[in-house]
C-alpha cells in the first residue's frame, strides 16, 4: 500500500473552513456547503476498480481525531482488500437483522454516557421527561435509521409557537441523539433536526414567534414589607428566599449552598464554577443582612449530613424550589410572584433607583457578558462596588 501523507489539518481550518474542501492526506477530506461541514473518507474501491466516497460523519458530532481514527479503520480494510462501504453495509445489515435500534433505545444510551459529563445533575431527568412528554408519543418506536424531516416536523409543529423556547430545546436534543446515532452507524445522511441550512427553511426563527415571559416579581415599594414577613416566619424555606433576596443570587445556587464556600470573616460567598450558569467562579459580597440570616442557621450546620447552609427536610438534601416558592407565596400573600422574579426586583431598584453604572449591576446578577470585545476587557469582578451596592440593596430590604 502507498505511504500514506501525515495529517495536514489544524482544528482552526477544521472551525473556519466555510465552503470548498480540505484534505487531511490519507484520503480524508472535509467538505464544507454554507453551514454544513462533513467528513468523507474517497479511496479506489479494490474490488470495482473505482474511485467511491464514504462520509464519516458531520462535524458538528465527529471531531477530527475521530475522523482520522475511522479513516485509519477504512485505510487498514483496503489493506486487507476489503471496499469500506461495503463493510460499512454488511455491519449495519447485520445490526439491524439482530435488532432495529429504535429513537427511545438510542436516546437512552445518549442520555447514559452522556449525562456524567453535564454540569447540572438534575439535566439527565429533564432530557428524559421532555423527551417522553414530547417526542416519544410520535418517535419511541421508530427506527431511528428511518426517522426524517416529517418525523421531526410531526414533533415540532405542534408546540412551535405557543411552547417555542420548549420546542427549540427539545429539537437540539433530537438533533444530538441523531448526530449520536450516526456516530454508532445506525443512521447514515443528513440530521433532519438540525436547524441551519435545514429546519430554518421550514419553521419561523424561535426569535419571531417566542413571546418574551418576565418572571413575575414583587414591587420595589413592597419588597421591604415581605422580606419583614420573612424575617418573622419560621422555617428554613423561609430563610433562604431572604438569602437569595440579599444576594440577589439564583435559587439553584442557593438552595445547594455549603459552608465551606462560605468566607464569614470576610463576609464573602463563592460559588463554584461547577454551579453556576456562566459556568464562572462567582463572588458574592454578603451583606449586614445576608450575614444575619447566617447566623441564624449556623447552629444547624451538620458536617455529616452534606454541610448544606440551608438543608431541607430531609438528611443531606436541599430544600426544593417549591419550598422556597411557597414560602415566597406566603409572605407576599399571593402566587402571582417568583422567586427568580426577586432578582428582576433588584434590577429595577439598581437601575431606576442608584446612580451605578448598569455593568456593576449585571456582575451583581452574574449575567454572562455578550459583548465579546467587552468580555475580553472585562478582567476584574467589580467586587468592591458590589459590596457598596449590596449594603445599600440591604438597607432598602429593612426600611420598613
Amino acid at each position: 500500500m502507498s505511504r500514506v501523507s501525515p495529517h495536514q489539518l489544524t482544528a482552526r481550518q477544521v472551525s473556519t473552513l466555510k465552503n470548498g474542501s480540505l484534505c487531511d492526506g490519507g484520503g480524508l477530506w472535509l467538505v464544507a456547503q454554507g453551514e454544513a461541514k462533513s467528513w468523507y473518507f474517497r479511496f479506489t474501491s479494490p474490488i470495482m476498480g473505482k474511485r467511491r466516497e464514504m462520509g464519516l460523519g458531520s462535524v458538528a458530532s465527529i471531531t477530527l481525531a475521530d475522523a482520522r481514527r475511522r479513516a485509519a479503520e477504512a485505510r487498514h480494510q483496503l489493506a486487507e482488500g476489503l471496499d469500506p462501504v461495503d463493510e460499512r453495509r454488511r455491519n449495519r445489515s447485520l445490526q439491524r437483522k439482530e435488532a432495529p435500534p429504535t429513537f427511545a433505545d438510542i436516546a437512552a444510551r445518549y442520555i447514559q454516557e452522556m449525562s456524567p459529563g453535564w454540569r447540572d445533575p438534575r439535566s439527565a431527568s429533564v432530557w428524559t421527561s421532555s423527551l417522553e412528554r414530547l417526542a416519544y408519543p410520535q418517535l419511541a418506536t421508530k427506527q431511528v435509521a428511518d426517522i426524517g424531516t416529517d418525523d421531526v416536523l410531526s414533533v415540532l409543529r405542534p408546540i412551535w409557537e405557543n411552547k417555542t423556547e420548549t420546542a427549540d430545546r427539545l429539537r437540539g436534543r433530537i438533533e444530538r441523539i441523531l448526530d449520536y446515532a450516526t456516530t454508532h452507524d445506525w443512521r447514515e445522511g443528513e440530521n433532519p433536526a438540525r436547524w441551519r441550512g435545514h429546519l430554518a427553511n421550514i419553521l419561523p426563527k424561535p426569535s419571531s414567534v417566542a413571546k418574551v415571559r418576565h418572571h413575575p416579581a414583587i414591587p420595589r415599594k413592597d419588597i421591604a414589607h415581605v422580606m419583614a414577613k420573612l424575617a418573622a416566619a419560621d422555617g428554613m424555606a423561609a430563610k433562604a428566599v431572604r438569602f437569595t433576596c440579599l444576594t440577589a443570587g439564583r435559587s439553584g445556587e442557593i438552595r445547594n449552598a455549603v459552608w465551606s464556600e462560605i468566607d464569614l470573616a470576610a463576609r464573602i460567598w463563592t460559588v463554584p464554577a461547577s454551579r453556576m450558569k456562566t459556568g464562572k467562579e462567582h463572588r458574592v459580597p454578603l451583606p449586614e443582612g445576608a450575614m444575619a440570616v447566617l447566623q441564624e442557621v449556623l447552629p444547624l450546620r451538620d458536617r455529616r449530613a452534606g454541610d448544606l447552609v440551608f438543608p431541607g427536610g430531609r438528611i443531606g438534601r436541599p430544600l426544593s424550589d417549591v419550598a422556597l416558592s411557597k414560602a415566597l407565596h406566603m409572605a407576599a400573600g399571593t402566587k402571582e410572584v417568583t422567586v427568580h422574579g426577586l432578582r428582576s426586583t433588584f434590577r429595577d431598584w439598581a437601575a431606576e433607583e442608584t446612580d451605578y453604572p448598569r455593568e456593576v449591576a449585571e456582575m451583581a446578577l452574574a449575567h454572562a457578558i455578550s459583548d465579546k470585545v467587552e468580555a475580553a476587557y472585562r478582567r476584574g469582578d467589580l467586587f468592591d462596588k458590589r459590596r457598596e451596592m449590596m449594603t445599600e440593596w440591604c438597607a432598602v430590604q429593612q426600611s420598613t
